[in-house]
């Protein structure tokens, strides 16, 4: 079956690479931008209309408080940005929050901040593919009506880009995400000109509609309230910042270094996007509404359920550029597509951190290894399958699914922020050098605010958001932490078990006899062979072993194995029911429990063959036997395979390709060679 699928597994995503080209795939910073800060800028095309929905509630007089809010947002970017950027030089090894949690307040809190990063990774997919599909579909009116499936396919095309590899797949991207960013800045450059200079006037589609307030007048707490949740759906703009600290192993060197810049970098451009289109919005008067259908009104009617309410970066747009402007329709056009392309966050960040989580034994040991193209391809088909599964649950609803988001991102930004602090703490009463005690003081200040201000975050977001889906992702972070724990108590348990004794025991100690069995059918040549190798074993016992299920050809098997005088005693088994597997493995357990000291080798002869359907047609009850037989204490199975014609047409179809591995030759990492030390002038 291997070789029905490898040639369209080829076509899709690449030849496999050799492991000591993995260096080939790192990023320098033009490329890791687009790769890790995709998500965190391409979040502007949504955060903004979030901050404005929820205002709405209580009427267009509360879109004044949306400046305010936009400056807490930024305060809070920034905060961030420091705060990791002090992460990514003292853990520059991937493991990100993780590590850092894991580290220093212990196994617990690393395995949290995992289980929310994971889910914040299946989100952000979710997220930035229903939100593409939602701005695509307000000019593509198939794409709309099929926003589950649109969604879904777009999610497939992302897996087998990324499954190609993270360079292919950063060049890809960069291209529509530094269009998608000098567009956001062009219009609010024009925009401002137009407003602040020549004095123009800017009408957004919406302009003239009005908002019926779900509750008219708030104040007090209740306004305060309303003012935290809206500036908890503005922090919609942070997710994807810890991507870097996590990804820090894909860039170039100076690693660290090139990670740090590339966040101050995405910072200044996300919150810059962020406070214009937010500016721009006031100043061109948009209206949104949760539910603009009833809430939104023409002449005090409301617009009904044919209106089509578009997202503020759209309305914006049009109303600095002009609808259907050659920069409207480029804006248009980027915004979606790098949309589609911020979920490139989660699946660079997902596999990394599911790598790292296999290798401390949380995760199956098969999220650890890289694929024919030196991606971790079982984390990003994992991934896939997940946001798939969200999309199709809350129908691509950007809306619905923006309620789940930001929970597990400020979770594990507050306990990374608590473990920096324990972190430079520690480093504290080692040492002794006045410049580096500047620093980390320095440092450590830094992530103190950053906890304190993402705690008083997470805070507002629970309380704000629990009730409107946030509990769905706190439901998700229980199962993954439930989860891996039950895995790394697995392999413990399996660890311990299977750990070499230091003195002798049952399995170093030589069994007193060995009785060695090979399983006939019928006697041709693989029989022939099977019971050539078992000879030369050397075994105390040897037999041959055959199930009669039908009388003919068991008479004719006697017949043949006497007529050849084949010095093997030849025993045969009844099945009355015609079942051959349960027959062999009663009778090696009943071998087994008469001499317990004793071990029994089974031979099977199997076919070796080189066509797909011919895997469907033979060594069936092979593999039922060995299924069954693994399961038995003391029993050797031995395979004795026989090369049919058809072998050896796979064995040209491999040689005829320029460069072949054999399976798991690119599973593995980098292998580090050292470098020969430089010769003194003295030539010692």
């Amino acid at each position: 079956m291997s070789k029905l699928t490898d040639v369209p597994k080829r076509i899709l995503i690449g030849r496999a690479l050799r492991s000591d080209r993995l260096g080939e795939t790192l990023l320098p910073k033009r490329i890791a931008l687009p790769v890790f800060a995709s998500d965190p800028l391409s979040s502007v095309a949504y955060a903004p209309g979030e901050v404005l929905l929820v205002l709405s509630i209580a009427g267009v007089s509360a879109y004044q408080f949306s400046p305010w809010i936009a400056v807490a947002v930024v305060v809070l970017m920034f905060t961030v940005v420091a705060s990791y950027r002090q992460n990514v030089h003292a853990y520059p090894s991937g493991g990100g929050d993780y590590e850092v949690a894991n580290t220093n307040l212990g196994p617990r809190a690393g395995l949290t901040v995992a289980s929310a990063l994971l889910v914040d990774y299946v989100l952000t997919v979710a997220v930035s593919v229903s939100s593409g599909v939602e701005n695509l579909g307000s000019a593509v009116d198939f794409v709309i009506e099929h926003k589950v499936l649109s969604a879904i396919i777009v999610i497939l095309l992302l897996t087998l880009m990324n499954l190609r590899g993270v360079k292919e797949s950063g060049n890809l991207f960069a291209i529509p995400t530094y269009v998608f960013v000098g567009a956001v800045f062009v219009m609010i450059a024009w925009g401002a000109w137009r407003g602040l200079v020549t004095g123009d006037t800017m009408e957004a589609p919406t302009a003239g509609l009005e908002i019926k307030p779900e509750h008219q007048g708030l104040a007090g707490f209740a306004l305060v309230f309303l003012l935290l949740r809206a500036f908890s759906s503005g922090c919609a703009a942070l997710t994807g910042v810890e991507a870097i600290s996590n990804g820090v192993p894909a860039f170039r060197k100076p690693k660290s270094k090139n990670a740090a810049t590339t966040l101050l970098l995405m910072g200044g451009l996300a919150v810059t996007m962020f406070c214009g289109i937010i500016g721009l919005a006031m100043a061109t008067n948009v209206r949104m509404a949760e539910n603009p259908a009833v809430d939104l009104l023409r002449n005090g009617v409301p617009v009904g359920d044919g209106y089509v309410q578009h997202p503020v970066i759209s309305q914006v747009a049009e109303a600095v550029f002009g609808n259907g402007s050659f920069l409207f329709i480029v804006l248009a056009a980027a915004t979606a597509l790098v949309l589609f392309l911020a979920a490139n966050t989660a699946y660079n960040g997902f596999p990394l951190l599911g790598s790292i989580l296999a290798q401390d034994r949380y995760l199956p040991r098969q999220l650890h290894t890289r694929g024919d193209r030196l991606a971790f391809s079982n984390g990003i088909v994992l991934l896939a399958g997940a946001a798939m599964l969200l999309v199709w649950v809350y129908d691509a609803d950007s809306t619905k699914l923006i309620q789940l988001y930001i929970v597990g991102v400020f979770v594990s930004f507050t306990l990374s922020q608590i473990g920096m602090v324990r972190h430079w703490n520690r480093h504290l009463r080692t040492e002794r050098d006045p410049a580096a005690r500047r620093r980390m003081h320095r440092s450590r200040a830094i992530n103190t605010f950053g906890a304190f201000f993402t705690g008083m975050v997470l805070v507002v977001v629970l309380a704000t958001k629990f009730t409107h889906g946030a509990w769905v992702a706190l439901l998700g972070m229980v199962i993954f932490y439930g989860t891996m724990s039950a895995i790394r108590k697995h392999y413990d348990r399996v660890s311990e078990e299977i750990a070499a004794a230091e003195g002798p025991s049952d399995d170093s100690v030589r069994p007193s006899r060995v009785h060695s069995i090979v399983l006939v059918s019928k006697v041709h040549k693989p029989t022939l062979r099977a019971l050539a190798f078992a000879k030369l074993t050397r075994s105390d016992r040897l037999e041959a072993l055959s199930i009669s299920v039908d009388p003919v050809e068991t008479k004719a098997l006697r017949e043949e194995w006497e007529r050849r005088g084949i010095n093997v005693p030849l025993k045969i088994l009844d099945s009355p029911y015609r079942e051959i597997t349960r027959p062999v493995v009663e009778y090696v357990k009943g071998l087994r429990s008469e001499n317990p000291r004793d071990a029994v080798s089974v031979y099977i002869p199997e076919y070796v063959v080189g066509r797909w359907y011919e895997h469907l047609l033979h060594n069936q009850s092979a593999l039922r036997l060995k299924g069954r037989l693994l399961f038995t204490p003391g029993v050797m199975v031995t395979s004795v395979p026989y090369q049919l014609e058809s072998s050896e047409l796979a064995k040209k179809r491999a040689k005829k390709r320029a460069e072949w591995n054999a399976p798991g030759a690119v599973r593995r990492g980098p292998v580090d060679t050292p470098r020969p030390r430089p010769k003194d002038p003295a030539g010692k």
